[in-house]
């Protein structure tokens, strides 16, 4: 198979995580351009990975021989990107959230099925390998039924986090903690557990924080096939703690705590997966490896050769997403 060629529209936050792991891919795909309308970050970046930078967005959507496009730019400009990405037929690899809006997130999932492009979402924590381990104990029935499913997001940002220029608000992000951070989380327990019913929630902006959105969310929910759960999530817990979900099944009962899964099963056996890593839980956001992302972005690229499933599609960002809106109506 002739290796994927891919571009780059976006290089802050999360660009670096990216680049390494598509240079460690380097046998299957080829970045050949990385784009950010500020001349300071393009310098940045070149000085630190061998992949060209361009100064001209239209370079890379003019392009026929780019294949795909890796968007990390804002939220509130993923939309237009994405619309420009499918009418160019290039595959779409899109930071999360899909957008600020569930409309406009629902309008990425549609251009991109109508222009018959590949869309995946980077929601990495699906590719730790203790998430992995629980995915097979429950789509191999090992936990039985489950009659509980909850989520613990409890992360530390500094002021200093909010302080950055339209970060934590609805115009730039979308939202606060549930679309910025739990989402992740939020990901992971409903491919779990499936789509939740009945909802009830209190939704908080702490004095921790000067912030339009919220930082502090507790709910109470129960699932389509029975389940029910709580939700937690804050940015307001130092120093930030490891994101936690519990299933309660018929047969067994399993706790994913950051990277380390431990299971018990009624028939007198356990399970451990996973260490202790770094995960990103504290003030800075990026501290851990980028070994998740690499992963991800090699799903994406056999997905488009046909030899793999994508793992997050744009479908199952949209579920997430559906979720932590009837979240905030509900508390509103």
């Amino acid at each position: 198979m002739a290796k994927l060629r891919m571009a780059m529209i976006g290089l802050g936050m999360a660009a670096g995580h990216h680049a390494r792991a598509l240079l460690d891919l380097a046998d299957q795909v080829e970045c050949v351009a990385a784009y950010s309308p500020t001349a300071a970050r393009r310098e940045a970046f070149a000085e630190q990975y061998p992949i060209p930078v361009v100064e001209n967005l239209d370079a890379i959507f003019d392009d026929p021989g780019i294949d795909a496009v890796l968007i990390l730019t804002p939220p509130r400009s993923h939309f237009e990107l994405a619309e420009r990405a499918a009418a160019a037929g290039k595959h779409i690899l899109l930071e999360k959230p899909l957008d600020i809006s569930l409309e406009r997130a629902e309008a990425i999932v549609d251009v991109a099925e109508k222009a018959d492009v590949k869309l995946g979402v980077v929601l990495q924590n699906r590719f730790r390998p203790a998430a992995l381990a629980l995915d097979l104990l429950v789509l191999t029935g090992r936990l039985g039924s489950l009659v509980g499913a909850s989520a613990s997001i409890r992360n530390w940002r500094p002021q200093s986090y909010y302080d950055v220029e339209g970060r934590g608000t609805r115009a730039r992000d979308g939202g606060g903690v549930l679309l910025t951070q739990a989402i992740h989380t939020i990901d992971l327990l409903l491919s779990y557990a499936g789509n939740p019913a009945d909802i009830s929630s209190f939704v908080r902006t702490t004095p921790i924080h000067r912030m339009e959105t919220e930082d502090l969310v507790a709910a109470s929910f129960s699932f389509e096939k029975g389940a029910i759960g709580t939700l937690n999530a804050t940015t307001s817990a130092y120093p930030g703690l490891p994101d936690r979900i519990e299933l309660i099944g018929t047969e067994g009962t399993a706790t994913l705590s950051g990277d380390t899964l431990e299971a018990a099963f009624m028939d007198g056996s356990v399970a451990k997966v996973g260490g202790e890593h770094a995960i990103g839980t504290g003030a800075n956001p990026m501290a851990f490896g980028h070994e998740m992302h690499r992963a991800l972005i090699g799903n994406f690229i056999g997905s488009i050769a046909g030899q793999e499933t994508l793992r997050v599609t744009g479908h199952d960002a949209l579920q997430a997403h559906r979720f932590i809106e009837k979240i905030l109506a509900t508390s509103r």
